[in-house]
């Protein structure tokens, strides 16, 4: 399944919008880049980094995420997730990812998605 090699990169940007905050993820109670909304932008920097690698049926779905998040953000705030792709093991891959705010890292994250056939893993989910 799939080539992706080690090495991948791919950035993903975001400015921080209300929408994105602790406040209105309900992950806090403070203006600033909720963690699941950096989650979100450094996982979807994994995925993009793949679009180019899969096979035709093939996708990959998110398993595991160690997130540290280091400093805040305020709305208005433009921050970009750099992920690598650093490990494929047969359907595991495993990334690195830090996030950046004017140079300055705000975040790392380790994230493992596993590849799989889309059909099939829908099918899985029929109830």
């Amino acid at each position: 399944m799939g080539r992706c090699d080690p090495g991948l990169k791919h950035a993903r940007t975001l400015t921080v919008g209300e929408q994105h905050t602790a406040i209105a993820l309900g992950s806090g109670d403070v203006p600033v880049l909720g963690t699941p909304a950096l989650l979100a932008l450094a996982e979807s920097a994994c995925v993009e980094s793949l679009t180019d690698e899969l096979e035709e049926g093939e996708t990959t779905v998110g398993t595991w995420a160690d997130v540290e998040h280091l400093k805040a953000s305020p709305v208005g705030a433009t921050v970009c997730a750099h992920a690598t792709l650093i490990g494929h093991h047969g359907r595991r891959l495993e990334f690195r990812v830090t996030v950046e705010q004017g140079g300055e890292q705000i975040a790392l994250v380790k994230h493992r998605r596993i590849l799989v056939d889309r059909d099939r893993f829908l099918g899985k989910l029929a109830v």
